[in-house]
């Protein structure tokens, strides 16, 4: 097991709340994501605990695009991983965070 911790800035913020979010599931393969509100002082930071060792340049190429594209502070993204390859983190972390900004409009 390999423990990663990333932090972008972040140009919007959604209102703080209780409700979190939780996307996919852990299998081989795949990977669950949990996103909810913190205080971070604006930025995002993203906790990941993943089975395959190696990688953190990978991960940080495949979340440094997300957030270019997503841009969102003050939240905590947890990711427990099973092998996932990068397409599916980019697509579960798409739908997590969709779903996380939908239900702060």
């Amino acid at each position: 097991m390999e423990k990663l911790l990333f932090d972008f800035t972040a140009t919007k913020q959604f209102a703080a709340g209780s409700k979190s979010v939780l996307c996919g599931v852990v299998s081989s393969g795949n990977l669950e994501i949990m996103v909810e509100a913190a205080d971070l002082g604006g930025a995002c930071r993203v906790e990941i605990e993943t089975s395959a060792s190696g990688f953190a340049k990978i991960w940080e190429a495949v979340l440094t695009d997300v957030f270019d594209r997503w841009k969102i502070g003050d939240v905590l993204v947890s990711i427990n991983d099973a092998g996932a390859t990068p397409a599916v983190v980019a697509l579960r972390l798409d739908q997590a965070l969709t779903a996380y900004s939908r239900d702060r409009k």
